[in-house]
C-alpha cells in the first residue's frame, strides 16, 4: 500500500504511517518534511486495515494531528492542511473508506440526537422534573437503541466490505452472538480470512465459550 497526497501549508514536521498490531501502535513508514508538503508512505499488506497518518508538528500537541482511515492495496491519497490536519482530510483510493465514511456519517446523527438529550437533561426546567428527566431518558435509550441496530445492520447488508467484520467488532461485539455468526457466516471468503474477519471469529468463539 502506499500513501501519498499533500498537506498544505506543512513546512516542517513528521509524518508516521501507523497502525495497530497486537493492542500495540506501531509505526510503519515515516517521512521528515522540509519546505514542502508532499509525500509519500508505503508498507507491505495482507488485508485491508485501519491505520493512521499522525502528524508531529513539533508542537507538543496532538490534537487533530491523526488522520484514521481504512487501507487497502494499492495506492491511498490524503490531502489535507497542516492546521486542520485531520478535520478536512480528503481520502481517495479505498472502497472500504468510503464505507467507513458512510456509516459515521448516518451514526453521527445518533450521537448529535444523544448530545441533545444530554443538553435537554441540563435545562433548569428539567432539573428536578422527574417525570421530564423519565420521559428524557427513555428517549435517549430508545436513540440508542437505534444507533446499535443501525450499526448491525449496516454489518449485515455489507457484507462485502471489509468494512462488515470491522464494524462487528468495534460497533456491536456484546449483540446477540447469533447475530455475529449471521455476520461473519455471511462474509466471502476473502473478507473472512482477513485480519479483522479472522478477529471477529476469535470473538464468536470466546462469547461461545463464556456463555457454556
Amino acid at each position: 500500500m502506499t500513501v501519498s497526497g499533500n498537506v498544505k501549508g506543512l513546512k516542517k514536521g513528521t509524518l508516521y504511517l501507523q497502525k495497530v498490531n497486537d493492542t500495540v501502535l506501531i509505526t510503519v513508514d515515516s517521512l521528515q518534511i522540509k519546505g514542502d508538503g508532499n509525500y509519500t508512505l508505503s508498507t507491505e499488506l495482507e488485508s485491508p486495515e485501519i491505520f493512521y497518518l499522525y502528524l508531529d508538528k513539533s508542537d507538543n500537541s496532538e490534537f487533530n494531528d491523526r488522520i484514521t482511515f481504512f487501507g487497502e492495496l494499492g495506492n491511498i491519497t490524503i490531502n489535507t492542511a497542516w492546521n486542520t490536519f485531520a478535520l478536512n482530510a480528503k481520502i481517495e483510493g479505498s472502497d472500504s473508506q468510503k464505507k467507513l465514511e458512510e456509516f459515521r456519517k448516518n451514526a453521527s446523527k445518533f450521537n448529535a440526537e444523544a448530545l441533545r438529550l444530554a443538553q435537554t437533561a441540563q435545562l433548569p426546567g428539567i432539573q428536578g422534573n422527574e417525570q421530564a428527566i423519565d420521559s428524557l431518558n427513555k428517549m435517549l435509550s430508545k436513540n440508542n437503541l437505534r444507533g446499535y441496530l443501525y450499526a448491525l445492520n449496516y454489518s449485515l447488508n455489507h457484507k462485502e466490505s471489509y468494512v462488515a467484520p470491522y464494524l462487528a467488532l468495534t460497533e456491536v461485539p456484546d449483540v446477540n452472538v447469533k447475530y455475529l455468526d449471521s455476520i461473519y457466516n455471511s462474509l466471502p471468503d476473502s473478507i473472512s480470512v482477513s485480519k479483522y474477519g479472522k478477529k471477529l471469529k476469535e470473538h464468536i468463539s470466546k462469547v461461545k465459550a463464556a456463555n457454556k
